[in-house]
């Protein structure tokens, strides 16, 4: 309990949120570094899980490759980008070695999602006429978004806490404090680090699943179709088609008339 209640006033000292080496420096790096490497891994799994999704051919061989970047640890991806001349252009080698680790989740969750769409949904759709682009932007995207997203939330909970590595290469963010508390062997300091890692990720995971739900293509739709399954305490009691409906209350309703 007395490294938490340190770590604690650690994080409510205010001299540690300001200067070029605060808390607020580092949150902006790590966010950056994390923005960044989340851009150009959907630029390039995203638009190629939805082709292979669209057409199905090729998606199980796309996934095992990119899923070799899971198989690589990311630390020595990292290092190994290190030894190339890449070291001299900043942060590139920790947001190479970011995108290859948040490639695959991207690439399968979006390939199954629009794979698995309704086939009979997608199959109507054909049948209306709709082109290859159409049925790909109108019906099959808004089937599969909810996986999609869900793949955008994995890759982006597991960027922020890897992107910690890149103190190691000498890059910015939040696992500089991390790394200075290690070498200054304050503990405190150290627990304060990975705490901030894990609330942003945590935050971050709180502020997709929202934005997802509120940029759902089909939102209105489910919402129309539970409205429209709601029962009123009076449609039980009413008759199918027109019947009863001329009857008033307390009369009986008349026989039907006898050939």
């Amino acid at each position: 309990m007395g490294t938490i209640a340190d770590a604690w006033t650690w994080l409510t000292t205010g001299s540690n949120w300001s200067g070029p080496t605060g808390i607020g420096v580092r949150l902006g790096e790590h966010l950056y570094l994390t923005g960044m490497s989340l851009a150009i891994a959907c630029a390039i799994a995203l638009p190629i899980a939805f082709w292979l999704g669209h057409i199905g051919k090729g998606g199980t061989l796309a996934i095992n490759i990119s899923n070799v970047g899971r198989a690589v640890p990311t630390l020595a991806v990292l290092g190994l980008l290190m030894l190339t001349p890449l070291r001299m252009h900043g942060d590139w080698p920790t947001v190479i070695a970011l995108v290859l680790f948040a490639v695959p989740p991207l690439l399968t969750n979006a390939y199954v999602g629009i794979r698995e769409a309704d086939r009979d949904v997608v199959e109507a759709a054909r049948g209306m006429g709709m082109s290859g682009p159409q049925l790909l932007g109108r019906v099959e995207l808004p089937l599969g978004y909810p996986l999609v997203m869900t793949g955008l939330r994995s890759a982006t909970v597991q960027v922020v806490a890897t992107a910690t590595l890149a103190a190691i290469a000498g890059g910015g963010g939040l696992g500089r404090i991390i790394t200075a508390g290690f070498r200054t062997y304050n503990t405190p300091m150290v627990v304060a680090g990975a705490f901030l890692v894990a609330v942003l990720a945590l935050v971050l995971e709180v502020v997709l699943a929202v934005a997802g739900r509120l940029l759902d293509p089909m939102r209105g739709r489910h919402d129309g179709r539970r409205g429209r399954g709601r029962r009123t305490p009076g449609d039980d009691l009413a008759a199918p088609g027109t019947e009863g409906a001329d009857v008033a209350p307390g009369e009986q309703k008349p026989a039907p008339a006898s050939l």
